[in-house]
This record gives C-alpha cells, structure tokens and sequence, in this order.
C-alpha cells in the first residue's frame, strides 16, 4: 500500500481487541482497519461503529492519559455526536469529550483546546469543528492517532470532510510524514453520493474518487448473503399512484388569493420605509411562505395547506431560521400568515358535523391529492400488524409536519397507531429542538409512537428501532439516500415501499438503479481490492493560502471569505448596523475591491487578477486575511484577536480564589520582653471629654509605647458614641518617660488586671495573666490611669497603678492610722481581715459566695445588717434575713455599716454608629454590701477610672487601625521615588468597609477611584492601541479593571491583611500583657525590609479586595491629585503615561468636507484644534465613506470614561457630604444615554451625524418629534419612560 498505510511508531505492535459479541465480518473489518486505512461499506445496521470503537479498544494503550495523543470521532451532525459518544463511552474506559457549534468552540482559543486534549482521549464532533481547529493550528494532525469519519460518503467538493483530508492529511503526506499521520477509518452505507447510474464503470470512479480522497481502501462483504445471516433485508415494493390535479376552481382560488394577499402586505411594509435590509428580509419570507403555501395546496391538497397555515401562524414557536426581523416585519409576516388561513378557511367545509376522512370525497374536492390518499391507503393495508414500525420518509419539514397532523387525525378512527413527526432545520424551518427530537425516538422505540413522519434527519446514522415499514413519499435524491432509508427496514420479512407517480418513467428508472446500485458498488469494490490508491495532489499546491510560520494556522483562498466574515461578526455593531465586508467587482478589468467596516484596521482591499467573481472576491479576502494578521487584528491562530482577549479575560475569571485571609496588626505595638532594668518610652495623653450628663467622671489615659507614632496618629481627635451622647477622645503626644523594669512589671499587672474584670466581671482568670519569663513576641504597650499635677504636665498615677498590689491578708498592717472624721467605726471586717475605711471606699471588691465584681464607691452610714430591704415582690425583710435566705450565709457583724457597691460596666464597641438614648439606670446598678463579705482586689482606685478604662478598647483599637494604615502608606513609600504625602486617615478610610460601622467607609472613595481608573485605563489604551476597536478596548480595560483583576492586583500587594472589613469586637480585643489566652503573633514581611504581624485569619472577599484597590486610588487622587493617584497605581502595577504616548490620525479629506465645521463649533462654543475628531465623533458605521477612516465608537469609549470620571469629581468635591450612593444616583441620572441624546438634539448635532441607516434616520426623527413634545416639566434620565437611540450618544 501507499505510504500513508505505514503504521505509525509503536503500532506495529497493535492487536485487535476484539469484543466477544463481534460478528466474522466486523472481526475481518477490524484486522484490515488495524492494517491500514479504510473505509468500511456496509448496510445501515450492519454495526460499523461496533468496528470503529473495537479499532480505538486497539489503539487505547496509545490514548491513555498523559500520553498527548488523542482520537477524533466524526459526525456529519449534532444530533450524531451525542450518540456516537455514548457508543464509546459505554464499549470502553476511554475518556470521551463532546463538541458541537452551539458549545461555542468558534470562540475557542488555543488553551481552551489543549485543556480538552489533555483531558480527553477520544473527541467526538461535527467536521467543520475539527477544520476549523486544523486551520487555526489548534489541532495538529500529528497528535491524532486515530481518525474516524462517520457517513464518509460526504467527502466530496468542499464538505469539511474533503477539505480535513486534501488541506491537511495529503499535504503532510506529500510532505513524507506519512509515519505521523492518523489511522482513517471511513464508515457509510454507500461510498457515493449521487444520482446513480447504469454503468458500473461510472460507480467504480466514484468510489475511486472517495478512496483516493480518503486515502483508504473499501473494505464490504462480499455478497448480502453474508450480512442476511445477521440482518434481515427489506422487499422493495413500487407503489404507483394515479396524479389527479386539484380541482381548477380551487386552485385559481388559492392561487389568485395567494398572489393579491402577498402584494397587499407587501404594499404594507413599503409604508412604513423600514430600511433596506429589514425590507429585503421581511419579502423573502413573505415569498418563501406564498410557496410553501402554494406547494401544499397543489401537492398535498388544501386541507393540509389549512393546517400548514395554523402551523406556521402559531404565537408558540419560532419556527423561522430565515433571519431575525424587527417587531414591524414580524407583524406583517403573521399577518400575512393569518390571513392565509383565513383564506384557507374559505376553502374547507365548517360545522362540527364535518371532518376530513372520506378520502374519494376529500379527493375529488381538492382537501387531499392522490398521493397522500395513496398514503393512507397504502398504510392501512397493515393495519393487521400488531407491532407497527414505520417511517415516512418526506422531503420537506412542512411535509413532515402537516402529514403528522393528517395521520393523527384519520388513522386513530381506523386503528390504534399513534404518529408523530421528526425535522432536523430545513429550508429554513426549525420545528424541533433536539430534546424533542430524542423524545419522539424514546417513544418509537417503547412502542408509544408507531409511525415517524420524517426528513432526512433518520436517514443518517440515528440509531431508531428497526422499522418493518419503510415509505418513501417523496423519491430519494441520491443513491446514498435511498440505501440509508431503505436500510431502516431491518425487521424480518419487512417493507420497503417506494412511492412513484405514475408515468413517471424517469424516477421509475432511477429507483431501479438504486436497487441495483448496492451490488455493482459492492462488486466494483471487491474487483479492485488490490489497486492501490493514487496520490491526491493537496489543495495547498493547487490554489493560494497564507501560513502563520510561528504556528502552522493557514487560510486558503477557499476559507478565506469564511474568515473575513467571521472576523466581521466579532467587531463592534449596535441595532442599525451589522459589520459586514462590502465586494465590488469588476470582473471585466478583474478588479475586486473589499471594504471592511471602520472598526476593522484595514479599511480597503484592492487586488487585481484574471478569475471570475468568485476568485476575485477569495483572492482579495484572502489578502485581507494576510493584512489583517500582520496587523495583529487576527492572531498568529487567525482568529479575531478579541478572541483571544475574551479568552483570556474568561480565564481571568475562573482563577481560583481562596477568601481566607490573614489579618495584620501594626508592628508599633510589638515587640520581644527586653532585659534592660531601664527602659525608654513615649508616652501619648489622651484625653477624655463627655458631651453628655452623668455624674461617673472620665479620667485622661496615658498610652506608653515602645516607638513613636507617626505625627498624624500621636496627634488624634475622634468621637465615640455612648448610648447618652458623644464623648470626646483627644490624643497628643506627651514626651519621653523611663521606667524600670519593676514599673513596667506593675503596669503591666495593673493593665491586665483592670481589663480582665471589666471583659469577665470574674476574676477566673487573673492568676494567670502574665509571666515574667515569657520572652516571645507579644502585644507591647501600657494604657495607665493619668494625673495631673500643678504644671499643668500628665504623669502617670501610680497611686491608682498600685492598687493592684493590696495585700491579701493583714492589709491593716502597712496601713497607717488615717485618724478617719467618719460618723461609723473607721476599721470594719472584711474577707481580708479588719481594715480601715479608708481603705474600702474607692476599691475593687469581689464576693465569693457568688463571684461578682463591685467597685466600692462610699459607705452608707444609715443602713446595716438590721436595716430593712424592700424585696420585689413588695415584701419587706431585713439585710440579715436576705442574705441567710437567698445564700445561707450569718452576718456577724450585723451593726457594720453597709457598702454602697456598683457593678463594673459592659465593653462595648463606640466606634459603631447607634442612635443616642439615654441610658436608664439599672435597678441593680447599685447594690448595698455588708463589708465582711467582701474581698477586696484593688485599693485605691476609683470608679471613674474604670469607667475611662472601659471606651479603651474602642480607643485602641482605632490607633491600631490607623497604625495598619501608616503600614500601608509605608509600604507604598519605600517604593515611591516621589515625595507623596496622603493622610493616615484617608488611607484608613479606603481600607475600612461599610461592614465595620463606624462614621466612614471606603464607598465615596471607591465611587471616585473607580471612575479615575476608568478614565486613566481608558486613555492609556485609546493611545497605546490606535488601530484597536471598540470591543478590543472594553476587553483589555476589563482585564485591567474588572474586580477579578484589581482582587489579583490587590493581593499580589498584600493589601487582603491591611483591609478592615468587620464590625470591632471587644471579645476579640487583645488585651496587652494578658497571657490567660493564646494570642499568637506571626511575623510577616511587607518587603525585605519591613515586616508586620500577623493576628490570625478571616475571610475577605473578592470584590471587597477590588473595592479598596479603587478606594485607595481615590484616596490619593483626593488628596493629591492625578499625578499622586497615577504614581499609586503604577505601584500597584498599573501602568498609565498621561504625557508621552504620541497619537498619530490619518485622515484622507478634509475634515470641513463632509461636515460643515464652522456651523458645528459654534453650536458647541468650541474650536477644535483637530477638527476630523469632529467628523469621526459624528461618524456612524454604517457610513462606508472610504476616506472617512473610522466612526465613533473609540472616542465613545474614551468619552464614557471622561464623562463619568468629570462628573463624579464634581459631585465629590462640590457636595462633600452626598453619601456614596446618592452620588451614584445623580451621576446615573446626569450621566445616561436619554440626556445624551436630547442634549443632542437640543444642541441641533442630530443634523449633523453622517449615517446610511434607514432605520437609524427613522428613530432620530422620532426623537426630535419626542423632544419637541415634551413639556417643561417632563423629566428624564432615571424616570424617563422613552427610549431613545444610542448613536446620538
């Protein structure tokens, strides 16, 4: 055999791996297939894809995964592709990947394609999929192994299958890398597909032509005799009918009526002027119905044109694929369609008394032809099959439908068959979707349809139950066609009837050739077995192509108009204009001009060449093609290179993304327990201010850290919010202070202490709050009652510091005696022993019969132990008998004065916003103790200093907000080369969400840093890509700005760590020195030079990482400008140069030419520097003039981004206090298509658009008849009721 038969490395070792249900002829098939390449004839049903899936059994070690190889299965259509897979996937463990048109793979790029190689091991789709993929160079015929093409009788002319094997397999076999090429398995039930002949040696060159193509031999069984044993054959049975013509007066009727009712809706539609291509497309199907209609009245009679009618006139189903029509073609197509049926109507007897069924009556009136009385008649002659199987074979999907009703309505009255009708998208009808169409297959096979009326979608490969009737209503076209059909007649002792007119002597002889055909294609086949097939010259050799060096993608002069067109599809259109290539040919001189829309880069075309039309307009497009890609506008793929860019962007957003984050705290605040017995510190006053009555003070905090804060956070002043008002928080910075490390040990005791009662009101928890000999990294810094001496200079009061070290037992012992002028005894009993008053008034206490907390905040003098209690039930008791009562506990000291005790307050957070109300005393706020049951824990200390400790944690953790803030700006900074200064509190603003709760988020910032992104990213690419479109820009801006992109930008910065996206929590505070809970700190580095902790995790999503990368270049931009806002996001990695992109325009005429500039500037108050930016802004694309090079679409996309960035800097500045989503409102209502367009037409500019839409020039005059009726006070924007169109934009 010919080189290309050559195993390919490694398959010389291949086995046939046989299943065991394979009959002798499949096994013999298979051992040739493993040889070489062939094409297996077989009858339908003769189980040829049983030898295509036990070939890919043998080459499934060579598939397996990770091996690069893979095998594609082929399918002539859709609905094969799902069957075929199934086939595979059942019969062996390989991986099966499935494709077809509607899948998208137009779209596809070179990744998306190795994903599904590298996932896949057997790929099973339409051709055209396959050639598409070959000439992008997504697919290289090396990577196949095994190619299989199922129904390969298709392969001929330019049907994909031909144009796989010429373009691809023959030029690599020519170019001697045979060894490389797939294994070709053809499969069909005929190898010609034509009108047949009576000659064997014209059947013989036919089928030499295949195997040439092909590359393969024919393998077929040598008799029927062979394939009887397995499967039975139908008889073919001639079924004449006498043609009998409807009666003359009806038809004269139908087709006068037909006539005048078509030029009366076409007199409709010239009225109301759609435009020239709505007017092209609404004729077409008003012609293509007329004959539709004129077709079943004369063919199948005017009953079934009745219902052809009612069909197509139903408000359900979109059955046209004749193109999309606007809302006023619609209208007149469906009236048209009505008032066919009225007319049909006229025709067909009305009453309930009447039905159609007597078919001589119906006959001779006209409701039915001869030919389908045939039909019934025909079909009722088995009526004694208990088990009918049968299909109508039919021509057209009209036919196939109306018959379905015809049957559905006669056959019930005389048997108990149920029909149904099967369509695939012909003559632009789509009646089915393929849901449908595998349900009506389900039923047949069940037994729940008997009959399938059908088109010649059940002819080709659909496995459908074995029919044991086959009709053929309309004659078969081709002998391919009529052995497919008549090959559905598989059960035994089946029909196969063929209808035929009688006298029809041409179609008498064609039917007795196609019955012929099988055995002299068979015989043909079998004589030359042994001769080998020619070499087939590639159609590289014969005809121009262009190849991309760096990949292999080619596009021949025969694919090429396919391309241009396909790359028009995919540049920018609106509801006036599709993009499409405009030819003009002179075929005199041979001269073919191509003029491609404006978006397109190449706007003119012009070759010259000798050729008809045709080969003027292929080699044109194909030197388009070449421009095109040498100008990037198709990929080194030849794919449109938005394509690609959609690609990417998709790719972009499947990026996984894990919303565990980490959660920094400021380094400022850590750090490791040094050995100094001195150390230095700074120290911070803050100041405590109530705006609000409440007769508890507030006491001014020293802060004491390790390092000092930057100026703008040591230097502070905010407002909490308490439930009875505001209290004031001013911080400022208080010098240089040494302690010892004996001080700070106490501080730290003092500090733990204090907050550990406040957050437990316990004190479970503070033998173990710290440790001397913990050396690890830890919360650093001293928050210490103040006081103020006589200069006027805070000092930290060590007084209230030291009460937490009163002593346990005989506290009397180092207490001098305070000579106390107090109306009780000045020493009383406690659970510390006997102490001096003194002592107890302004202490912590505990009471551990049941381990609360009170501060004591004096003595009441007139109540003790005898003293009566008045109880909530009303009763009344005394202290003594209460507390024996409710805890079991004996006063002893009953004549001791009591203490009046309150209860240590809540930590709450008062960063939150909360409506002021004030807070009502709480009946158990005060409660009255005697002393010996009290503990005391910290003396002296002051009510008033807890209370001022318990806002400390919302004061902190303010600071440690602004500290993470300061963090971020450094870490920008020791980037920056520039000196740009932006205040701490801003940055904090564009990193705190709206979930926090607090006075400011980062939602204004984010409105304006989002229009300046737009607006820079905007203008960068309207430079940098000066022959890009529209669609091309919106592309590459979203992959720079959508959310995906900045969370990427986002957390490639860190910036995740730094955002603040939870309401504070005072549990979750951590209290400095405390060690009763685990908080670890981590360290993390910023850079190599500046580190940070790391607290713990939370989760931050996506869009709230985009939301402050925009915010904070609203910070900065709000702050200090655009130059400040541009070097922040060339840090982030966002490149924009303001300056120096040079923009170069070409523009053929002059500007003043096709637009009278003067009268336009005037109108605007303008001059333009510039003035064809003028005419391209007034530029639509449906304006071809050649010298006019682009319309207006770039300068849209660049005057969106100012629009929108220019109006939201006006509204941020000008109304400083609008909340962000007000801002967004008006923006929205000032920044909308409806003011665009008025303010044009106002403006007058509507006058001025060049355009050569009808339908454009129809909705512009409706919005100026709009505008000119609109009243002062009609509104628009937000609440406008009217639609306007976009161009006047």
């Amino acid at each position: 055999m010919e080189a290309a038969d050559a195993i390919i490395d490694g398959s010389k070792h291949l086995s046939p791996d046989a299943l065991p249900f394979a009959r002798s002829y499949q096994l013999e098939a298979l051992e040739k297939a493993i040889r070489q390449n062939t094409i297996v004839y077989l009858e339908t049903g003769s189980g040829k894809t049983l030898i295509a899936v036990m070939l890919l059994r043998s080459y499934a070690y060579l598939l397996r995964k990770p091996s690069p190889y893979i095998a594609v299965f082929l399918v002539p259509s859709v609905v094969l592709v799902t069957q075929q897979a199934e086939v595979v996937t059942m019969l062996t463990d390989l991986k099966v990947g499935k494709y077809w048109g509607e899948m998208g793979v137009d779209y596809w790029d070179a990744a998306t394609w190795k994903r599904e190689q590298e996932e896949n091991e057997v790929l099973v789709m339409t051709p055209q999929i396959l050639l598409d993929a070959l000439r992008h160079s997504f697919f290289k015929l090396e990577m196949i192994k095994v190619l299989i093409f199922d129904e390969c009788h298709h392969a001929r002319g330019k049907h994909p299958y031909a144009c796989i094997m010429t373009e691809f397999y023959h030029h690599q076999r020519n170019l001697r890398s045979a060894s490389h090429l797939p294994r070709i398995l053809g499969m069909t039930a005929s190898p010609i597909k034509t009108k047949g002949s009576s000659s064997s040696h014209t059947y013989w060159k036919k089928i030499y032509q295949l195997e040439n193509l092909m590359s393969s031999k024919v393998y077929t069984c040598v008799s029927d005799s062979v394939l009887a044993e397995y499967i039975p054959f139908s008889t073919p049975k001639l079924k004449i009918y006498k043609h009998i013509e409807i009666p003359y007066v009806i038809f004269e009727h139908v087709a006068k009526n037909l006539s005048s009712l078509k030029e009366k809706h076409l007199n409709f539609l010239k009225e109301l002027n759609l435009g020239g291509l709505a007017t092209i497309s609404t004729e077409k199907r008003i012609s293509k119905l007329l004959l539709t209609f004129f077709f079943c009245a004369t063919e199948l009679g005017v009953w079934l044109a009745l219902k052809a009618a009612e069909f197509l006139s139903c408000d359900e189903s979109d059955v046209f694929l004749w193109g999309k029509l606007d809302i006023h073609g619609e209208k007149i197509v469906k009236d048209f369609t009505l008032d066919v049926l009225k007319l049909f109507l006229t025709c067909i007897p009305s009453g309930p008394e009447w039905s159609i069924g007597d078919m001589d009556a119906d006959m001779e009136a006209g409701f039915l032809t001869s030919k389908v009385v045939c039909l019934i008649e025909s079909l009722l002659e088995y009526r004694e099959y208990k088990d009918l199987r049968c299909i109508i074979f039919v021509e057209r999907v009209i036919t196939a439908v109306v018959l379905q009703i015809l049957l559905s309505e006669v056959l019930p009255k005389l048997s108990s068959w149920k029909t149904s009708y099967m369509a695939g998208n012909h003559a632009g009808l789509q009646t089915q979707s393929r849901k449908e169409q595998n349900e009506v297959v389900g039923e047949f096979r069940k037994g729940t349809v008997n009959i399938i009326v059908a088109t010649s979608i059940l002819e080709e490969g659909l496995d459908v139950q074995t029919c044991n009737l086959v009709v053929r209503f309309d004659p078969s076209a081709t002998v391919s066609s009529f052995i497919q059909s008549r090959g559905r007649a598989r059960m035994q002792n089946s029909d196969f009837l063929l209808m035929v007119r009688s006298g029809d002597t041409p179609t008498v002889s064609r039917v007795k050739n196609f019955l012929a055909s099988g055995d002299i294609m068979r015989k043909e086949s079998l004589r030359h077995a042994s001769l080998a097939c020619s070499p087939l010259e590639s159609t590289l050799n014969n005809e121009e192509f262009y190849r991309v060096e760096s990949t292999g993608a080619i596009v021949t002069m025969s694919s090429s108009i396919a391309l241009i067109y396909f790359f028009c599809s995919r540049l920018p259109s609106d509801g006036y204009f599709k993009p499409s290539p405009r030819c003009l040919i002179d075929e005199e001189r041979g001269i073919c001009t191509l003029d491609l829309p404006k978006s397109s880069p190449i706007s003119t075309i012009r070759v010259e060449s000798k050729g008809n039309a045709q080969m003027l307009k292929q080699i044109a497009c194909l030197e388009a093609c070449k421009q095109l890609h040498l100008s990037g506008a198709l990929t080194d793929n030849l794919v449109p290179a938005i394509v690609l860019e959609e690609t990417v962007a998709q790719e972009l957003r499947n990026e996984p993304y894990y919303d565990e984050k980490v959660s920094y705290f400021p380094p400022e605040l850590v750090s490791h327990c040094p050995n100094e017995s001195v150390q230095t510190y700074h120290s911070y006053l803050i100041e405590l201010k109530k705006n609000y009555e409440y007769d508890l003070p507030v006491h001014n905090i020293i802060l004491v850290v390790r390092r000092e804060f930057e100026t703008d956070v040591g230097n502070i002043s905010f407002e909490l919010e308490v439930d009875r008002g505001n209290l004031t928080v001013d911080m400022k910075y208080a010098g240089v202070i040494p302690l010892t490390s004996e001080q700070v040990h106490l501080a730290r005791r003092f500090q733990t202490t204090a907050f550990r009662v406040l957050f437990d009101h316990n004190l479970s928890k503070i033998d173990n709050i710290f440790d001397l000999r913990d050396d690890s990294i830890k919360v650093d810094y001293l928050l210490l009652p103040a006081t103020s001496s006589q200069q006027n200079t805070s000092v930290i009061d060590w007084t209230s510091v030291s009460s937490v070290c009163f002593p346990r037992e005989n506290p009397s012992i180092n207490h001098k005696r305070c000579f106390c002028s107090m109306c009780y005894s000045p020493y009383m009993h406690t659970k510390n022993g006997l102490v001096c008053a003194c002592v107890l008034e302004n202490s912590l206490v505990v009471t551990p019969h049941n381990g609360r907390v009170y501060c004591v905040t004096g003595i009441i003098a007139e109540l003790n132990g005898e003293s009566q209690l008045k109880m909530r039930d009303g009763k009344v008791t005394t202290y003594k008998n209460y507390f024996e009562a409710q805890h079991g506990i004996c006063l002893r000291f009953v004549q001791e004065s009591l203490l009046n005790g309150k209860r240590i307050f809540q930590v709450q957070n008062y960063l939150q916003r909360r409506r002021q109300q004030k807070e009502k005393e709480s009946s158990k706020a005060s409660v009255e103790l005697p002393s010996e049951l009290c503990l005391i824990v910290m003396s002296p200390i002051s009510i008033g200093t807890f209370y001022s400790f318990s806002f400390l944690p919302s004061i902190v953790h303010r600071i440690e907000s602004l500290l993470i803030a300061v963090n971020l700006r450094k870490m920008y900074v020791d980037h920056c080369t520039q000196n740009v200064v932006i205040p701490t509190i801003k940055v904090l603003e564009a990193i705190t969400t709206k979930k926090c709760q607090e006075k400011f988020h980062l939602e204004s910032l984010e409105t304006l840093g989002d229009s300046f992104l737009k607006y820079a990213t905007s203008q960068q690419l309207f430079k940098t890509y000066q022959s890009h479109h529209e669609g091309l820009l919106s592309l590459k801006k979203d992959k720079i700005i959508s959310n995906v992109a900045l969370r990427k930008i986002g957390c490639d910065r860190k910036l995740p760590g730094f955002i603040r996206n939870e309401a504070f929590d005072p549990k979750m505070w951590i209290i400095p020195g405390d060690r009763s809970e685990d908080h670890k700190l981590e360290v993390d580095f910023l850079s190599s030079t500046r580190k940070i902790y790391v607290k713990g995790k939370r989760k931050v999503k996506s869009k709230t990482v985009a939301d402050v990368v925009e915010a904070l270049i609203g910070a900065f931009l709000s702050t200090g400008g655009e130059v400040a806002a541009l070097l922040f996001m060339d840090w982030l990695g966002i490149q924009v140069d303001f300056v120096n992109i040079p923009y170069e325009r070409q523009f053929r005429i002059l500007p003043g030419i096709p637009i009278n500039i003067p009268s336009i500037e005037s109108l605007l108050n303008y001059r333009f520097n510039d003035p064809s930016l003028l005419v391209e802004a007034l530029t639509h694309g449906s304006y071809m003039m050649l010298e006019i090079p682009g319309c207006y679409q770039r300068l849209e996309f660049l005057g969106d981004a100012v629009l929108d960035y220019m109006v939201t800097m006006h509204l941020y500045h000008k109304y400083p206090g609008l909340s962000p989503g007000m801002i967004t409102d008006l923006r929205s209502a000032s920044v909308n298509n409806d003011c665009y367009a008025l303010s044009a037409v106002n403006a007058g500019l509507h006058k001025h658009i060049l355009h050569a839409s009808s339908e454009l020039q129809k909705h512009i005059m409706t919005t100026v008849t709009n505008f000119k009726q609109l009243s002062l006070e009609s509104t628009f924007g937000w609440e406008s009721e009217t639609a306007y169109p976009k161009v006047s934009h």
